[in-house]
Protein backbone atom coordinates (compact mmCIF):
# COMPACT_ATOMS: atom_id res chain seq x y z
CA UNK A 1 0.00 0.00 0.00
CA UNK A 2 1.82 3.21 -0.69
CA UNK A 3 1.80 6.07 1.25
CA UNK A 4 -0.05 9.14 0.99
CA UNK A 5 0.77 13.00 1.20
CA UNK A 6 -0.97 15.57 3.04
CA UNK A 7 -1.26 18.97 2.01
CA UNK A 8 2.32 20.30 3.98
CA UNK A 9 3.99 16.66 2.00
CA UNK A 10 3.79 14.70 5.67
CA UNK A 11 2.17 11.14 5.40
CA UNK A 12 -1.74 12.06 6.32
CA UNK A 13 -2.93 8.31 7.50
CA UNK A 14 -5.93 8.93 6.59
CA UNK A 15 -7.92 6.22 4.02
CA UNK A 16 -9.27 7.21 0.80
CA UNK A 17 -12.75 7.49 2.26
CA UNK A 18 -11.49 9.90 4.93
CA UNK A 19 -9.94 12.15 2.54
CA UNK A 20 -13.36 12.39 0.79
CA UNK A 21 -14.95 13.52 3.37
CA UNK A 22 -12.95 16.39 4.15
CA UNK A 23 -13.00 17.25 0.89
CA UNK A 24 -16.45 17.07 1.25
CA UNK A 25 -16.58 19.08 4.24
CA UNK A 26 -14.37 21.87 2.85
CA UNK A 27 -16.61 21.94 -0.23
CA UNK A 28 -19.74 22.38 1.70
CA UNK A 29 -18.06 25.37 4.11
CA UNK A 30 -16.46 26.70 0.80
CA UNK A 31 -19.93 27.11 -0.58
CA UNK A 32 -22.49 30.41 -0.78
CA UNK A 33 -24.82 29.16 1.49
CA UNK A 34 -22.71 28.10 4.34
CA UNK A 35 -20.47 31.46 4.15
CA UNK A 36 -24.00 33.67 4.37
CA UNK A 37 -25.15 31.34 7.32
CA UNK A 38 -21.40 31.92 9.40
CA UNK A 39 -21.18 35.16 8.33
CA UNK A 40 -24.77 35.80 9.45
CA UNK A 41 -24.27 33.57 12.76
CA UNK A 42 -21.08 35.54 13.95
CA UNK A 43 -22.90 39.02 12.81
CA UNK A 44 -25.38 38.21 15.34
CA UNK A 45 -23.25 37.02 17.91
CA UNK A 46 -21.26 39.98 17.67
CA UNK A 47 -23.78 42.23 17.10
CA UNK A 48 -25.29 41.25 20.39
CA UNK A 49 -21.99 41.75 22.60
CA UNK A 50 -21.53 45.18 20.97
CA UNK A 51 -25.14 46.03 21.75
CA UNK A 52 -24.79 44.84 25.22
CA UNK A 53 -21.33 46.77 25.79
CA UNK A 54 -23.26 49.74 24.14
CA UNK A 55 -26.49 49.82 26.06
CA UNK A 56 -24.87 49.34 29.27
CA UNK A 57 -23.16 53.12 28.63
CA UNK A 58 -26.25 54.30 27.42
CA UNK A 59 -28.56 53.85 30.11
CA UNK A 60 -29.64 56.29 31.93
CA UNK A 61 -32.54 55.33 33.89
CA UNK A 62 -36.06 56.30 34.17
CA UNK A 63 -37.06 60.11 33.86
CA UNK A 64 -37.04 61.74 37.45
CA UNK A 65 -40.18 61.28 37.80
CA UNK A 66 -43.18 60.05 40.12
CA UNK A 67 -43.17 56.82 38.73
CA UNK A 68 -39.13 56.71 39.50
CA UNK A 69 -39.84 57.51 43.03
CA UNK A 70 -42.76 55.21 43.16
CA UNK A 71 -39.84 52.04 41.82
CA UNK A 72 -38.09 49.99 44.14
CA UNK A 73 -34.13 49.44 42.81
CA UNK A 74 -35.41 46.08 42.40
CA UNK A 75 -37.59 47.25 39.72
CA UNK A 76 -35.52 50.03 38.74
CA UNK A 77 -32.97 47.27 37.53
CA UNK A 78 -35.14 45.04 36.29
CA UNK A 79 -36.24 47.87 33.45
CA UNK A 80 -32.45 48.62 32.96
CA UNK A 81 -31.60 45.09 32.07
CA UNK A 82 -34.61 44.70 30.16
CA UNK A 83 -33.96 47.58 28.02
CA UNK A 84 -30.59 46.27 27.18
CA UNK A 85 -31.94 42.77 25.94
CA UNK A 86 -33.69 44.45 24.00
CA UNK A 87 -31.36 46.92 22.27
CA UNK A 88 -28.70 44.08 22.48
CA UNK A 89 -31.20 42.26 20.48
CA UNK A 90 -31.94 44.61 17.80
CA UNK A 91 -28.03 44.98 16.98
CA UNK A 92 -27.74 41.21 17.04
CA UNK A 93 -30.25 40.92 14.28
CA UNK A 94 -28.77 44.21 12.45
CA UNK A 95 -25.39 42.75 12.57
CA UNK A 96 -26.56 39.60 11.33
CA UNK A 97 -28.88 41.16 8.63
CA UNK A 98 -25.93 43.03 7.08
CA UNK A 99 -22.65 40.25 7.40
CA UNK A 100 -25.15 38.28 5.57
CA UNK A 101 -25.79 40.76 2.84
CA UNK A 102 -22.55 41.24 2.46
CA UNK A 103 -20.99 37.77 2.56
CA UNK A 104 -23.63 36.46 0.02
CA UNK A 105 -22.95 39.25 -2.12
CA UNK A 106 -19.33 38.96 -2.50
CA UNK A 107 -19.40 34.90 -2.59
CA UNK A 108 -21.84 35.76 -5.60
CA UNK A 109 -19.79 38.32 -7.36
CA UNK A 110 -16.38 36.12 -6.46
CA UNK A 111 -18.37 33.15 -7.88
CA UNK A 112 -19.44 34.80 -10.89
CA UNK A 113 -16.23 36.83 -11.33
CA UNK A 114 -13.98 33.78 -10.66
CA UNK A 115 -11.31 35.69 -9.26
CA UNK A 116 -10.56 36.54 -5.23
CA UNK A 117 -9.64 40.48 -5.12
CA UNK A 118 -10.25 43.61 -3.87
CA UNK A 119 -12.84 44.40 -6.78
CA UNK A 120 -15.09 42.11 -4.85
CA UNK A 121 -15.20 43.45 -1.86
CA UNK A 122 -15.73 46.90 -3.70
CA UNK A 123 -18.47 45.79 -5.44
CA UNK A 124 -20.48 43.79 -2.40
CA UNK A 125 -19.73 46.99 -0.35
CA UNK A 126 -21.50 48.91 -2.91
CA UNK A 127 -24.59 46.43 -2.83
CA UNK A 128 -24.46 45.80 0.71
CA UNK A 129 -24.54 49.82 1.56
CA UNK A 130 -26.95 50.59 -1.09
CA UNK A 131 -29.17 47.69 -0.38
CA UNK A 132 -29.13 48.84 3.20
CA UNK A 133 -30.02 52.71 2.69
CA UNK A 134 -32.39 52.27 -0.52
CA UNK A 135 -35.49 53.33 1.82
CA UNK A 136 -33.88 56.77 2.38
CA UNK A 137 -34.30 57.61 -1.99
CA UNK A 138 -31.68 57.26 -4.58
CA UNK A 139 -28.96 60.13 -3.05
CA UNK A 140 -28.70 57.76 0.37
CA UNK A 141 -28.31 54.78 -1.60
CA UNK A 142 -25.82 56.38 -3.37
CA UNK A 143 -23.62 56.95 -0.19
CA UNK A 144 -24.43 53.83 1.31
CA UNK A 145 -22.74 52.32 -1.65
CA UNK A 146 -19.43 54.73 -1.86
CA UNK A 147 -19.46 54.42 1.96
CA UNK A 148 -19.82 51.01 2.65
CA UNK A 149 -17.41 49.91 -0.21
CA UNK A 150 -15.09 52.28 0.84
CA UNK A 151 -14.97 50.34 4.18
CA UNK A 152 -15.39 47.12 2.83
CA UNK A 153 -12.36 48.16 1.00
CA UNK A 154 -10.11 49.11 3.67
CA UNK A 155 -10.72 46.31 6.05
CA UNK A 156 -9.71 43.62 2.87
CA UNK A 157 -6.50 46.26 2.76
CA UNK A 158 -5.82 45.69 6.37
CA UNK A 159 -6.93 42.12 6.71
CA UNK A 160 -4.73 41.52 3.86
CA UNK A 161 -1.70 43.57 5.08
CA UNK A 162 0.55 40.54 6.31
CA UNK A 163 -0.37 38.00 3.18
Amino acid sequence: MAMQRGPLGTNSGMSEQEQQTIKMMQAVMESCPAKVAMAGTAGFVMGGAFGLFMSSFEYAGPTVSEEMVQQSTKQQLKTAFKDMGTRSWSMAKNFAVVGAIYSGSECAIESYRAKNDIANSAAAGCFTGGLLAIRAGPQATALGCVGFSLFSVAIDKVMHANS
